[in-house]
């Protein structure tokens, strides 16, 4: 499954985010159990920092506060991009940090840890 499909039929930077945002909480769920919330934390805001590189607009990684302020952060500087720049980014961002946790747990347990949000759902299989 893509962020592109998550997104639906609507081709706009609010989809995009959305999107990403959806995508990034379903794979911090199925990681917290296995490197703790401090662990997904501390690899997504490398993440971030990394992607800011590719996208200086992106919100900072090093921002103050929780996990909800960086993500409400993010949140607004893909909205505040055009549909596809804000989809490249939340692509390379979520890219990244399956890149950075397969560095730390390694390839086969990231992929069998995170297929579940990239497997199509029983409705997209049926359509």
């Amino acid at each position: 499954m893509t962020l592109a499909h998550r997104a639906g039929s609507a081709h706009d930077a609010t989809a995009a985010a959305e999107a990403t945002i959806s995508t990034w909480r379903q794979m911090a769920g199925l990681c917290t159990p296995v490197i703790g919330a401090r662990g997904v934390d501390v690899i997504f805001r490398r993440s971030m920092y990394l992607t800011g590189k590719t996208f200086p607009w992106l919100a900072s990684g090093e921002e103050q506060g929780g996990s909800a302020a960086l993500l409400a952060s993010l949140k607004v500087s893909l909205t505040g991009r055009d549909a596809d720049d804000a989809a490249a980014a939340g692509y390379t961002l979520l890219a990244t940090f399956l890149e950075l946790l397969a560095t730390l747990i390694g390839e086969s347990l990231t992929e069998r840890l995170v297929s579940p949000v990239w497997a199509p759902s029983e409705q997209e299989t049926v359509s």
